[in-house]
């Protein structure tokens, strides 16, 4: 089994997801493929938080960005078969990341659970994209099988063992020759999202 980890920038445009479209296709065997979020995305996932708890009304135009980008990408690479279905999960998404910036705004508050539930829509989104432009592919919600446990000094890092057993659990249970997924998102022993923090894929790869 081969595992392939593409990052923001592979996964960025029309042009470089085409790529990992042939990449993937054309690479013999069952093989995991990890994806980040659509390059740049975790960034303005982040500024746009920042803008909507500020009370800035220009956080609706950046989050517009947002909706643009996947929609945009949707329709350039994933093929027309599939096309519709993805961008009805995708705006689904979008809508509840939609809600929750607007609920940052009105409680002026972007608590950590929240920001890490934002930056999570990343990967979501991008995962479930790719998932379905390659060829025969699966998707997997990584948040169901990568855990987290709260660190002495407070932040989140893999809880390993747990972590591997879910894997075999939810993951290698499971006949597909191509598995795709996220490997930044988490989330903890409550069912909270959490993440691993900036190369926290190139890690659970």
């Amino acid at each position: 089994m081969k595992v392939m980890k593409f990052g923001g920038s592979s996964v960025g445009t029309v042009e470089s997801l085409t790529n990992v479209k042939k990449i993937v296709e054309e690479t013999p065997g069952r093989k995991v493929v990890v994806v980040s979020a659509l390059g740049g995305i975790t960034d303005l996932l982040i500024s746009t938080a920042k803008l909507a708890v500020a009370d800035d009304i220009g956080y609706l135009e950046s989050y517009a960005r947002i909706v643009e980008r996947h929609l945009t990408v949707i329709n350039g690479v994933v093929p027309s078969s599939r096309r519709e279905a993805t961008e009805s999960m995708v705006r689904m998404m979008l809508d509840e990341l939609a809600n929750i910036y607007k609920g940052v705004m009105l409680l002026r508050d972007l608590s950590p659970r929240a920001l890490n539930m934002i930056v999570s829509y990343g990967e979501r989104l991008s995962s479930v994209i790719v998932a379905n432009c390659i060829k025969g592919a699966t998707h997997f919600d990584s948040r169901t099988f990568i855990r987290t446990r709260r660190a002495s000094n407070g932040t989140d890092v893999l809880d390993a063992d747990l972590t591997n057993r879910l894997i075999v659990e939810n993951v290698c249970a499971y006949e597909w020759d191509t598995a795709v997924m996220g490997g930044f998102i988490s989330s903890d022993v409550n069912g909270e999202v959490t993440n691993l923090g900036r190369g926290g894929s190139d890690y659970t790869a």
